[in-house]
C-alpha cells in the first residue's frame, strides 16, 4: 500500500480547488447573462443583473449555491495551503534545514 505525502495532498486538494473555483465562476457568469458586450461598470448594469436574478427565482438558486460554490473552493485552498506549509516545514525539521 502506497502512502501518499502530505506535500502531494496538499497539491491535488489546491488544484481541485482552482476547478471548483472555475467552475463556480464560470456558472455565476453565465447564470447573471453577462456577456464582453454588456459588461461595465454602474449601477445601470448592477439593476440589470440584478432584475434578470429576480425574475427568475430558478436563476437565483443557482446564483446562489454557485457563490457557496466559489467560497467553499476558497477555503479548500486556503487550507490546501497550509497542507503544503506544513509538509515543507516538516520536510524541513527532518532534514534540519530551516530558512
Amino acid at each position: 500500500m502506497e502512502i501518499q505525502s502530505a506535500f502531494n495532498a496538499g497539491v491535488q486538494g489546491f488544484q481541485k480547488a482552482s476547478e471548483d473555483a472555475y467552475k463556480a465562476a464560470e456558472n455565476i457568469a453565465t447564470s447573471v447573462g453577462i456577456t464582453p458586450e454588456s459588461y461595465g461598470i454602474g449601477q445601470d448594469n448592477n439593476n440589470q443583473i440584478l432584475n434578470s436574478a429576480t425574475q427568475n427565482p430558478e436563476n437565483a438558486v443557482n446564483l446562489t449555491q454557485s457563490v457557496v460554490d466559489l467560497r467553499v473552493a476558497e477555503f479548500q485552498a486556503k487550507a490546501s495551503a497550509n497542507v503544503i506549509e506544513s509538509a515543507d516545514e516538516n520536510l524541513g525539521t527532518l532534514l534540519d534545514v530551516r530558512v
